[in-house]
């Protein structure tokens, strides 16, 4: 009965002990996962330096090669960051939009660091719930469409530059670039448009990224004029079509020989066939003579 007892003993405290050695190797196990992936917060003085200061010089007051980011404020670093426009690899007239570069902890570091250069324009709170697409789409179509297509498509713009697509730019960006004016882009400060207009046309703008087709296919919303053009190339198309089928040539019957005499008017002087062979006719019936008595 002893013997038993002690041998339960020692199964339990087998187990206790494996629990417990599980216990610590899972606890250290996670701390040391945690000590692998967190990393300290991202210096944004050393992300400028090695990313920035060759173009834009080590204290932001610019070189031939960039211009300079005293007083452009955080609203224009998280721009350019967020929309992949910068860094760029080599100067060149209009920095053109691409995959983000930095995470968003190397961003606001380096947003951060920039935005101390001088005052600027600070990054700005969009909200859209009391926004009023109406008055932005009227404000957009005054202010923006000129450049940036009555679609949001983009356009063309003088010295081979030209006005991006907004279908895929997010909101805040929106009210950034009103506040900042990229490029040949003018400033939309607060004197031009108050909180509530910019709001309204970032609203309007990401309307345009997913427009309603009442009418059918939205052909992609290209604009009236390419859709018109559209339409009136097929459209004619299809009445060219139809003319075509209308007039073609259709498949004439086989002659087939003609079983009869010459077709059209008998003439006078021609003899006529002879009778086709048959018996003969029987003779005519003779009379007999009237006897007279």
């Amino acid at each position: 009965m002893t013997t038993r007892r002690g041998r339960w003993r020692g199964v339990a405290l087998a187990v206790v002990a494996s629990v417990g050695l599980a216990g610590a190797l899972l606890a250290l196990g996670t701390g040391v996962a945690k000590a692998q992936t967190s990393r300290p917060a991202p210096d944004g003085a050393r992300l400028f330096l090695t990313g920035c200061a060759t173009c834009h010089g080590a204290e932001g007051l610019g070189t031939e090669d960039g211009p300079s980011l005293v007083g452009v404020g955080a609203a224009a670093a998280d721009f350019m960051l967020r929309t992949g426009r910068m860094p760029l690899a080599a100067p060149t007239p209009q920095a053109p939009s691409k995959p983000v570069a930095y995470d968003d902890a190397d961003i606001v570091a380096l947003v951060a660091h920039v935005a101390a250069f001088g005052d600027g324009p600070a990054i700005p709170e969009v909200d859209l719930d009391t926004a009023d697409m109406v008055l932005g789409g009227e404000l957009y179509r005054a202010n923006c469409a000129a450049c940036h297509n009555a679609a949001g498509i983009g356009g063309a713009l003088s010295y081979g530059r030209e006005a991006p697509s907004l279908h895929h730019v997010g909101p805040v960006q929106i009210a950034e670039a009103m506040r900042i004016g990229p490029g040949q882009m003018p400033v939309f400060d607060n004197a031009t448009f108050d909180d509530h207009q910019a709001d309204s046309i970032v609203k309007y703008v990401r309307y345009l990224a997913e427009p309603e087709s009442p009418g059918g296919s939205a052909l992609g919303g290209a604009g009236p004029i390419p859709e018109g053009f559209v339409a009136v190339l097929g459209g004619l198309g299809v009445l060219i079509l139809l003319a075509r089928w209308i007039t073609r040539e259709r498949e004439e019957d086989p002659v087939r020989p003609y079983a009869g005499g010459p077709v059209g008017p008998p003439d006078p002087d021609a003899t006529a066939p002879a009778a086709p062979a048959g018996p003969p006719a029987a003779p005519p019936h003779a009379e007999e003579p009237i006897a007279h008595g």
